[in-house]
């Protein structure tokens, strides 16, 4: 064979690290690396069928695609080849040298955290072909793009340290042949049994066929054997799919070695027809919360593969949904642009969104605990769907869980049904309040008069809870109202202990009057409450006013907010009101309502502008 043009190339730095994992730390499970090399040639062989479209000459008169991996015994050697789309030099030395994903750190990073999870996070990430070394002293890579001539091959090699050789070859064939030279002690791999068993339970979901080269002894041929069904399952009778064949070929779908909780399978017929198969995983996608998180359904188009981590089907409050949808309506050379403007795409996108509710509908009737995982995982994920789809509204309201005061637990297992069946014969609306922690919220002083009136309150402590709450306005005709505002409704509740001026000492009408003439404009008001049980003051947000967690949301995003002026609220039956009313001393009687402003600025915003001159002002009136 003819060579030219040998190059020797370094590692990126974090191939380097990952190699050294990869060949240094990964034991338990190595099989997996037939199961990433089948998966990539598939992928080449998906990707050929569509650039073939537009270009049949691609399939150089061979449109006969498939997998094939044979055995040499005595040369210790496990060879996969396919005839999908190849690589040029460039592509070689890009996809086999470095590492484009962004993610490529935290790769790492997970990967030395999670011992016990090393192999499930190899095709999680996408770098299965560096799995090649867990097994192999050398690999070596045979390949051609589709189309080229057959003097553009490219030779790969590397023995997973620091470097790797590129040549020029001649390659008659398209595509990709990968040369494992298999370690000593993994001679297991070079039994045939032993690789149909591998394919049997990684790859019989594959659908392009993979054959194995077999001798035949009696005539002393060598011939090819097919070892996977070769099928697409999705395009399969329900019937006739059993639970296993779901789960193993979710598992090959996303890389995921954890079982879905979920699915549905769905053949639609009528003004568009296409299949679809979404899971609901078990497991939240390490960068789920990155920017270029690769989310979406993998597309096909009549069975042809188009495209993996399509958006445009499902709305990005549902981004943890996985699968695929075969559609037979969309063109063939359909491409993310078109998808963004079409009615088709349109129209699946609204239908896959309405069943992607049924199905967490469906969950959350069926199994409390596994439900109970899905919202440990995506519940903070789902709360975006209320800002994102108001068509939806109430679908997504019925999924989502809070903690309130009654569950007495941090965990969010209440649902609106529960909270609306058990509320209060007065309560007119769903209470809530917003907070920094679980902690602060169960502690804040506005939900004393809910206590003592035996009222459930939603605490709602996720940074995302204020915005959500923005457009969650009402649940089955029962609106939301947070605590921590101004609200005509709560006098219901206290209608018994109504405060009136004649049934007021003359101190206390007295001191509301001092207190309103010393604050001034630091406050938007001054009012006597009986919403308060065991917290002498405490301050209350305009009904038309932003929220204290809201602008606390705004300051932290950079944005500049209104001053915001709260309503002072005393109460009257508190001891230390009792006794501060009776203060005299002008000086003395101002120190006083200073600390109690304090205090409720500390309650209600977790901090103060000066909490020294806050410490000093307690320290003065306690040695008094």
């Amino acid at each position: 064979m003819t060579t030219q043009k040998k190059e020797v190339y370094n590692f990126q730095s974090e191939v380097k690290q990952l190699l050294h994992l990869m060949i240094h730390s990964l034991y338990s499970n190595k099989e997996i690396f037939l199961r990433e090399l089948i998966s990539n040639a598939s992928d080449a062989i998906d990707k050929l069928r569509f650039e073939s479209i537009s270009s049949p000459l691609l399939y150089e008169n061979d449109s006969q695609t498939k997998v094939q991996i044979s055995i040499n015994k005595a040369q210790r050697t496990l060879i996969i080849s396919d005839n999908g789309i190849g690589m040029t030099r460039k592509d070689t030395i890009e996809n086999l040298g470095t590492i484009a994903k962004s993610g490529t750190k935290s790769f790492l990073q997970s990967l030395e955290k999670q011992q016990s999870k090393k192999n499930e996070l190899i095709g999680e990430f996408g770098v299965g072909f560096y799995s090649s070394f867990i097994v192999s002293e050398k690999v070596c890579v045979r390949t051609r793009y589709a189309g080229t001539k057959p003097e553009e091959g490219t030779l790969w090699e590397s023995s997973g340290e620091g470097e790797y050789n590129v040549t020029n070859i001649i390659k008659k064939t398209r595509g990709t042949e990968i040369t494992l030279f298999l370690k000593k002690e993994e001679e297991e791999f070079l039994e045939t049994w032993r690789i149909k068993n591998i394919i049997s339970k990684y790859s019989d979901h594959i659908t392009v066929p993979v054959n194995i080269q077999n001798y035949d002894e009696k005539n002393k041929t060598y011939f090819w054997e097919q070892i996977n069904k070769a099928k697409a399952l999705w395009t399969l009778n329900k019937s006739s799919i059993t639970n296993d064949e779901y789960k193993d070929f979710y598992k090959h779908l996303t890389n995921d070695q954890n079982d879905p909780l979920i699915w549905s399978h769905n053949h639609v017929e009528g003004n568009q027809e296409y299949i679809s198969l979404l899971y609901i995983p078990k497991k939240a996608a390490w960068d789920i919360w990155n920017r270029d998180n690769k989310h979406g359904l993998k597309l096909y188009v009549k069975r042809v593969y188009i495209m993996d981590n399509s958006q445009e089907f499902l709305p990005n409050y549902l981004r943890f949904v996985r699968g695929l949808i075969d559609s037979s309506d969309l063109p063939l050379n359909v491409s993310r642009e078109i998808l963004q403007d079409n009615s088709i795409t349109t129209n699946i996108r609204k239908a896959l969104t309405k069943r992607s509710l049924k199905i967490l509908d469906k969950l959350s009737k069926d199994s409390n605990e596994k439900y109970k995982t899905f919202w440990n995982q995506f519940g903070l994920v789902l709360k975006e769907g209320p800002a994102e789809d108001n068509e939806n509204l109430s679908k997504i309201a019925n999924l989502l869980r809070f903690a309130s005061i009654k569950n007495n637990s941090a965990e969010q297992t209440l649902s609106l049904e529960e909270y609306i069946s058990n509320m209060h014969e007065k309560q007119e609306k769903i209470y809530y309040i917003t907070a920094d922690s679980y902690i602060s919220a169960k502690n804040s002083p506005h939900l004393e008069l809910f206590k003592k009136n035996n009222i459930d309150v939603l605490l709602l402590s996720d940074r995302i809870d204020e915005w959500m709450m923005n457009y969650l306005v009402e649940f089955k005709g029962k609106k939301f109202q947070s605590i921590s505002k101004e609200d005509i409704s709560l006098n219901k509740l206290t209608e018994d202990k109504k405060i009136k001026n004649n049934e007021l000492s003359k101190e206390m009408i007295e001191f509301l009057k001092r207190v309103k003439k010393f604050l001034g404009n630091q406050v938007k008001d001054v009012r006597l409450t009986y919403r308060l049980t065991e917290t002498p003051c405490v301050l209350l947000s305009d009904s038309n006013e932003m929220t204290t967690q809201m602008a606390k949301l705004f300051s932290a995003a950079g944005q500049s907010i209104p001053e915001l002026k709260y309503i002072f609220e005393i109460n009257p039956k508190h001891l230390l009101i009792k006794k501060i009313c009776l203060i005299n001393d002008e000086i003395e009687f101002k120190e006083w309502i200073k600390l109690l402003l304090d205090q409720a600025f500390l309650a209600e915003r977790g901090n103060l502008e000066n909490p020294h001159e806050f410490i000093s002002r307690m320290n003065k009136l306690l040695i008094q």
